[in-house]
């Protein structure tokens, strides 16, 4: 059944408080922090390994509980709100990097590892994961369930591009595993293309596998100030059928104006520097190099503290690099005017809605003018009100194949139920 904001979802009788209690070491009373976009739980599982997951989830299946799994929680109110929610893993104390085979740029990890701290460690061999830290204290949990990405997708694709094992606990209990060390393996890749971007509503994923890159020996920073949404496209599409083979294409645009474009380049020094003569040509006389990032450089254009009614409005944009322009154009126009940052040359930006705005017109325009590109708009965090008026997911091709997949993998719909579109 559903719940109100802010209250349990239902009454765990003492036979199931006893198995999860015998099932997992760290049981406790759920605290008001520990909400799912408004919805709490009654209790919260911290286990330690992947066995002790399933023992929960053999627990919660025999007594019919629903299962929400939690990473490091900084993006617990994206997508709807379940319908239910008896149990919350939190997955936090499993937080080791189990595996880094430098030789094999290969670096395992359990799911409550925070990104920033296995990038420290393959960093001591001079290699990363080319995935972006788009918010601040995200677990490699939640940057697979989710499928965050930032700049670094121009030139070396998403989590879903890099990810090439996973380790899973099914509703039922049952572990299962895709994929190998060898980066050339690709049996049962299909399993990890399915769990990440499923927002935890197929399996609970406790491991995961990443092919690395070297760190580069060089980065520059070309930026350059662009006014017009056709000016924007124009240099893009300069940048990317050119030479200069770009790490990232960024948009940052504004909805009160001042627009700007900002191209990395990566590589051996001398190499970079050649680039970026090139690049500074491409885009003009205003254009201009940096040592540095510019400020805010991958993280999201909305405030990551803000919560309840005070959360921004937060859009995922996607579209045909020919409707860039198109979608610049929009987010100005609007009623509600957004603000957009994010991979120009790949059509994958993000966008932010202050406070205190309605912004269903500006989300139905926006939506109209992505689906004329190939794109679509997702409402990815909202205040409550919002999301009880717009449509978070908006049109979505394929539903009907995604809640067989649903149905395969989760048939009495206990895992994260209503999370995602669908309210699958």
């Amino acid at each position: 059944m559903a719940a109100g904001p802010g209250s349990p979802t239902a009454a765990l009788d003492g036979t199931a408080r006893q198995a999860l209690e015998s099932a997992c070491a760290q049981v406790h009373e759920a605290a008001g922090t520990d909400q799912v976009d408004g919805v709490r739980p009654e209790l919260v599982a911290r286990p330690t390994s992947t066995e002790e997951v399933a023992e929960v989830m053999k627990a919660a299946a025999a007594h019919g509980l629903a299962v929400v799994a939690r990473g490091r929680g900084t993006k617990m109110t994206w997508g709807r709100p379940p319908s239910r929610a008896d149990v919350l893993v939190d997955l936090s104390a499993m937080d080791r990097v189990l595996d880094h085979a430098a030789g094999d740029l290969v670096v395992a990890a359990q799911a409550g590892t925070l990104l920033a701290d296995l990038q420290q460690t393959v960093a001591e061999a001079g290699q990363r994961l080319a995935v972006d830290e788009t918010v601040p204290g995200s677990s490699i949990g939640g940057t697979v369930a989710t499928a965050t990405s930032g700049p670094g997708r121009v030139a070396t694709g998403s989590v879903r591009d890099l990810l090439i094992g996973v380790t899973v606990v099914r509703p039922d209990g049952v572990i299962a595993k895709a994929g190998g060390r060898v980066v050339k393996n690709v049996a049962g890749y299909d399993l990890g293309k399915l769990v990440t971007g499923s927002y935890g509503t197929l399996a609970v994923v406790t491991e995961a596998l990443f092919r690395l890159h070297p760190l580069t020996a060089a980065r520059r920073y070309v930026t350059v100030p662009v006014d017009e949404p056709a000016d924007a496209q124009r240099l893009v599409q300069s940048v990317i059928h050119s030479q200069v083979v770009p790490g990232a294409v960024e948009v940052d645009w504004p909805a009160d104006g001042g627009g700007t474009l900002t191209v990395l380049l990566e590589g051996i020094a001398e190499g970079v520097k050649g680039r970026t003569a090139t690049t500074l040509r491409l885009l003009g006389g205003s254009a201009t190099a940096w040592e540095s990032a510019p400020q805010g450089w991958s993280a999201y254009p909305w405030s990551l503290t803000a919560t309840g009614d005070d959360r921004a409005t937060t859009l995922k944009v996607t579209f045909a690099l020919s409707g860039l322009a198109d979608v610049l154009a929009a987010a100005r126009s609007a009623d509600v005017p957004v603000d957009l940052r994010g991979s120009a040359a790949v059509g994958v930006v993000y966008g932010a809605i202050g406070p205190g705005s309605d912004p269903r017109a500006t989300v139905d325009r926006l939506r109209s003018v992505c689906a004329q590109h190939g794109g679509a708009v997702v409402v990815l965090d909202a205040p409550d009100d919002v999301k009880q008026t717009v449509d978070t997911w908006g049109p979505v091709g394929g539903l009907d194949l995604m809640r067989r997949v649903k149905d395969q993998f989760d048939p009495d719909h206990r895992l994260a139920p209503g999370r995602f579109v669908g309210g699958i």
